[in-house]
């Protein structure tokens, strides 16, 4: 996150590329593999919103968890920007034995919407949009639903994008959502020891 003020659109973009939905077609169509298609979008919806809960109370419950803990803005930037550098640096350069949940029957919360959705990357975004500007809470739970909704119509439409994509295309993607992602987070870091140096200047 740029030190400069986070519009909505630029907090929905940086949900959008941290929930990485098309990295997760993949993992979706693998998890629905055993489910009978005429009831994988009803299931779909369901984890969507769930994932959806899920984030909405941790968008404004986090804030005063961090309170409690007594931890720092600055601390709270640096430790966001490392976690989010980290999984930004899998989606680059993914494992090769990246393994899929094949899931017997059909899966609830575990692992459609929490990790895929509402993951720890996702949850860490939004305790840091929160914390900088927390009085903005209208405008990030804005965010927060666009890039939801976002998410939810390329899940919905998995199947298709796969067939039409393809796994190279759909790599692709992926890796280039992960870079911008890495450049991020390198953002994030260096705002937080900026802000940290400044506190402890004054």
């Amino acid at each position: 996150m740029a030190a400069r003020a986070m519009t909505i659109f630029s907090a929905a973009t940086f949900l959008f590329l941290v929930m990485d939905p098309f990295g997760n077609i993949p993992c979706f169509l693998a998890a629905l593999k055993n489910v009978a298609p005429e009831r994988r979008n009803r299931i779909v919806a369901r984890e969507l919103f769930i994932a959806l809960a899920v984030m909405v109370v941790f968008l404004f419950a986090g804030d005063p968890v961090l309170d409690v803990l007594q931890i720092s803005a600055p601390a709270l930037t640096v430790t966001g920007g490392t976690v989010l550098f980290l999984i930004a640096i899998k989606m680059v350069f993914p494992p090769r034995d990246r393994a899929l949940e094949d899931v017997e029957g059909e899966p609830f919360i575990v692992p459609l919407a929490i990790p895929y959705v509402a993951g720890p990357s996702a949850l860490a975004s939004l305790l840091l949009i929160m914390n900088r500007e927390p009085e903005r809470w209208a405008e990030w739970l804005g965010a927060l639903l666009l890039a939801w909704f976002a998410s939810g119509i390329i899940i919905f439409a998995s199947g298709t994008l796969a067939r039409l994509l393809g796994d190279k295309l759909l790599i692709a993607i992926e890796r280039l959502m992960g870079m911008l992602l890495v450049a991020v987070a390198i953002q994030m870091l260096m705002t937080g020891i900026v802000q940290f140096l400044d506190a402890h200047a004054a």
